[in-house]
């Protein structure tokens, strides 16, 4: 295996052979044909050869010339002037010239404008394209104006109801009977039906017979009410706790259902305790709403403000005049020529659903609106007609409320018109006839 190294010629034998070391160490070593080196070599030079290892040892193949002296490159020497000059030299503008008016901005901004090796790579900012706006790049002067996030909702609590009645009216019933007191919890009468069902069906599968209906059904129709107003109860004591921090969806839910769980002294005095707390937490949370939706109006978050118009806590109630015509006329505000069609499809999806879509007048459209926004008008122009107008996308007809009427029967079918029943004398007279 061939190997390039370094070695030193330590003796001439005078037979034509040399003997050799490696370069600064004592092994390897060996001999060399002195016809493999250069003419004007002598003991003690450093070459470098190359050489074949083999069980003997090395034998070097070939010695490479060495390289000759490094010719450095002709340089040109620079005198210059003469004369001793400062390395930085400074020039101060004259007092009472304004910033962005005179050449200092200009070569401020070219300055600017250079890279770093002084080439004209940002003259966008500072070249000629800065002093044609007589300064600068200002941009970077505006003061930003920081919008504080707004402090992030905290989750509401939803209703967590104990079993404390729903234990009670399970042990009261009979263990053959709270299986099917289960599932009527679980999912009433019908649920209990399908239950039936299926395991009819997987009767019916493996041979077996199947289960009767009709009395299971009337058992769970009998057990449903008292299942049900102890389920009731639960939801009522745990709504009442937590009357001011549960979620209004679930006080809802836990009134509506008192009419017909409520069936005792106890418990419609229960109600009427659920009705009074969620009447109080809701003028509560609509004095609140309103003062959110009047600061977010203010703020100029016209989105913000629009989704939340929509979502009332008192439902029904009007929002107050000059609140509606803030609310209108900043919407309309936003919808302008020069909004991206992004921006403007967000904001008409926040009009279509909030009270004031009716008052909110386009001020103009994007002059190429991109698909989504037309696709965005189109599904909101039932709702939104005014300026789907504008964008030339007619809305859909509002389909009539309330039962529509039954439709008018056809009129009978007209039968043959009875034959005219003779006069008197003209059947007494055929009837003479007849007779001669």
């Amino acid at each position: 295996m061939a190997r390039r190294l370094d070695i030193e010629l330590t003796s001439d034998r005078g037979d034509g052979q040399w003997t050799w070391r490696a370069a600064g160490a004592k092994q390897p070593k060996g001999t060399l044909d002195g016809s493999l080196l250069p003419a004007d070599t002598s003991v003690g030079d450093v070459v470098k050869v190359e050489a074949d290892a083999d069980l003997d040892g090395l034998t070097v193949t070939t010695v490479f010339a060495p390289k000759g002296a490094r010719k450095e490159a002709e340089t040109l020497e620079v005198l210059g002037s003469g004369r001793d000059e400062p390395l930085v030299t400074q020039v101060l503008a004259a007092k009472g010239r304004g910033r962005g008016r005179g050449g200092d901005d200009r070569e401020r901004g070219r300055g600017r404008g250079r890279g770093r090796d002084g080439d004209n790579r940002g003259r966008g900012r500072g070249g000629r394209d800065g002093e044609r706006r007589g300064g600068g790049d200002r941009r970077n002067e505006r003061p930003h104006r920081q919008r504080q996030k707004p402090p992030a909702r905290p989750k509401v609590p939803r209703l967590r109801p104990a079993r404390t009645h729903r234990q009670a009216a399970f042990k009261a019933l009979p263990t053959s009977q709270q299986l099917l007191a289960e599932e009527v919890l679980k999912g009433g009468v019908p649920g209990v039906r399908q239950a039936i069902d299926r395991m009819n069906d997987k009767a019916a599968a493996e041979g077996m017979p199947k289960i009767k209906r009709e009395p299971l059904v009337a058992l769970a129709e009998r057990l449903a009410p008292t299942l049900k107003a102890a389920e009731w109860r639960d939801r009522a004591e745990a709504a009442v706790t937590g009357m001011e921090t549960v979620d209004l969806r679930d006080i809802r839910s836990v009134v509506v259902a008192a009419d017909g769980a409520a069936r005792d002294e106890e418990t419609r005095a229960l109600a009427d305790q659920l009705r009074e707390g969620l009447a109080n937490r809701v003028d509560v949370e609509h004095n609140a709403w309103r003062d959110e939706l009047a600061q977010t109006i203010a703020e100029g978050r016209t989105v913000r403000a629009l989704r939340l118009s929509s979502r009332p806590p008192k439902a029904g109630a009007p929002l107050p005049v000059d609140m509606a015509e803030r609310l209108a006329t900043a919407a309309s505000e936003s919808l302008t020529s020069e909004v991206t069609s992004d921006r403007y499809a967000t904001v008409i999806d926040a009009v279509a659903f909030s009270p004031v879509r009716t008052q909110v007048k386009a001020q103009g459209i994007p002059a190429n609106p991109s698909d989504e926004l037309t696709k965005a008008v189109t599904k909101l122009a039932g709702r939104i007609p005014q300026i789907a107008a504008m964008f030339g996308i007619e809305a859909p007809a509002q389909k009539p409320r309330g039962k529509g009427k039954r439709p008018t029967p056809p009129p009978p079918p007209r039968s043959a018109a009875p034959a005219t029943a003779p006069e008197p004398v003209e059947a007494a007279a055929s009837a003479a006839d007849e007779e001669e």
